[in-house]
């Protein structure tokens, strides 16, 4: 493209590295700026179903002012139901108007009811008949240039979608597939995503006109390609079979319920509320949001997990809990002998 002179390997080492002082926002604003076509800034409508808003929280609340600029400045925000001022028969004016003249940007937070008829979401009305959420999503998506699914819930189905799933929620992906819908769909999964995920996936797209480089999941790897229990600042504690029994203590967070081994994402690099913190530096324990399944296959987040990958081995958790039984009373009986060895308990007393 000769509107920007970022490359990708560029762009992906700066998506890479923007972990430190300023944000991924305010750093892909000058090419986001130089990537807007004349004809004008690219229409993005953002919608929600079943979800707790906190995807657009995160968003809106980011540290960094350049979040701003992008929504307003670089990209045609026609539509977000929390920060729009148009509502009613005008929000759903400025939908259709926008799903008309085509070539927009969908993003979708939050998952989607499908059960009856997905009657449990509406989007609004129409001819005086309620607009399923599931209807909003397919008919969007279908003629949407790229969708971005923000959150677990958007992604994968999140917590709407967890044990028993009485409204039938789902991914947005599944629910385009099943509908045969062939638009691009980008999952930016977590619970909240990093703003930094939201606003590089977009970027991505706006500035090379495709999808980023997906996982199998269809996660942009750049941010999900790596395992959080590799780069976990703990991982020494694991390695030498130091397990917290409480979240005051020091060592691997295995043993109180960490999923870091199933978890994929950039957080102990790129860290939250401006690079302050993150779960596992606040001491608590990954909970793998950003994983397909979530919740149900992380809970009880609070308890070990039924099979962790121990080094050079492969045990269940109550074989780690053996391991570490015995390590203890290895460790005991080694300081024993060395006692008695040398004369500060048993025989050697007895000698005397």
């Amino acid at each position: 493209m000769g509107v920007t002179k970022l490359s990708r390997r560029d762009f992906l080492r700066l998506c890479a590295g923007s972990a430190a002082a300023v944000s991924l926002s305010q750093a892909l604003l000058p090419e986001l700026a130089r990537a807007v076509p004349a004809a004008g800034n690219p229409p993005v409508l953002w919608i929600q179903g079943a979800s707790c808003t906190g995807c657009s929280i995160s968003l809106l609340n980011s540290v960094h002012p350049g979040i701003l600029e992008i929504l307003t400045e670089v990209i045609s925000l026609k539509f977000h139901p929390n920060i729009s001022a148009a509502a009613g028969d005008l929000a759903m004016k400025v939908i259709e108007e926008t799903e008309a003249a085509g070539n927009y940007y969908l993003v979708v937070e939050g998952a989607v009811p499908t059960k009856d008829g997905g009657i449990y979401c509406t989007s609004g009305e129409k001819n005086g008949r309620p607009v399923t959420f599931l209807e909003k999503v397919t008919e969007l998506g279908r003629k949407a240039a790229a969708v971005l699914a923000v959150g677990t819930c958007a992604a994968f189905g999140g917590i709407p979608a967890a044990d028993p799933n009485p409204t039938g929620c789902r991914g947005v992906r599944e629910v385009l597939s099943e509908a045969g819908i062939s638009t691009p769909v980008v999952n930016i999964s977590g619970c909240p995503p990093h703003p930094d995920w939201i606003v590089g996936s977009l970027a991505h797209i706006l500035l090379f006109k495709e999808v980023p480089e997906l996982d199998q999941l269809g996660r942009p790897k750049v941010f999900y390609g790596r395992l959080v229990h590799d780069n976990c600042p703990r991982r020494q504690y694991f390695d030498n079979s130091r397990f917290a029994k409480n979240f005051s203590e020091p060592g691997c967070l295995l043993e109180i319920g960490c999923k870091g081994p199933q978890a994929h994402c950039d957080s102990f690099d790129r860290q939250w509320n401006g690079g302050v913190s993150w779960c596992i530096k606040a001491g608590a324990p990954c909970i793998a949001c950003t994983e397909k399944g979530f919740p149900d296959d992380a809970t009880p987040f609070y308890a070990r997990m039924p099979g962790v990958p121990l080094p050079n081995i492969t045990a269940s958790a109550d074989a780690v809990g053996i391991v570490l039984g015995a390590a203890v009373v290895a460790g005991i009986g080694a300081h024993l002998i060395g006692n008695i060895a040398t004369g500060r308990l048993g025989g050697k007393e007895e000698e005397r």
